[in-house]
């Protein structure tokens, strides 16, 4: 919604496809939506899971390339890797600055399926283990 309106109605551009656009959106989504789920196994109440949303999430925005990583020492760079909106940010960036194709995303739309389905799988671990359904 936020890029068909940045796309169609600020009139941004973009030089790659909408609909891969709307692929890795989605991705992010599930994939942010199964961490979050995740986290809140192991919170026992709605002030411990507000606190643990920091921090997961300022260590995505600075690891994602969002920042340059260029100015960071190796090991910390390294930390990038384990980062799911490394990889959707890194898609977004070639699909929708140098327009690229799905050669050039496959790798991070696999990659974001993957951390997807290790979170849903890490899920039912974690809701065994600490709910009692």
């Amino acid at each position: 919604m936020i890029a068909w309106f940045a796309v169609d109605i600020l009139d941004m551009m973009m030089e790659g496809s909408f609909l891969y656009v709307l692929l890795i959106t989605f991705l992010l989504a599930m994939t942010a939506l199964t961490l979050g789920t995740l986290l809140s196994a192991f919170a026992n109440n709605e002030l411990q899971m507000m606190q643990f949303i920091p921090l997961v999430v300022i260590p995505q925005i600075f690891f994602s390339g969002l920042f340059n990583l260029d100015t960071m020492a190796e090991w910390l760079r390294s930390l990038s890797v384990v980062m799911p909106l490394t990889y959707g940010a890194d898609a977004l960036r070639e699909i929708m600055v140098r327009g690229s194709g799905w050669n050039e995303i496959a790798k991070d739309v696999y990659v974001l399926l993957g951390f997807a389905v290790l979170f849903m799988l890490l899920n039912v671990v974690a809701l065994k283990k600490y709910r009692k359904l």
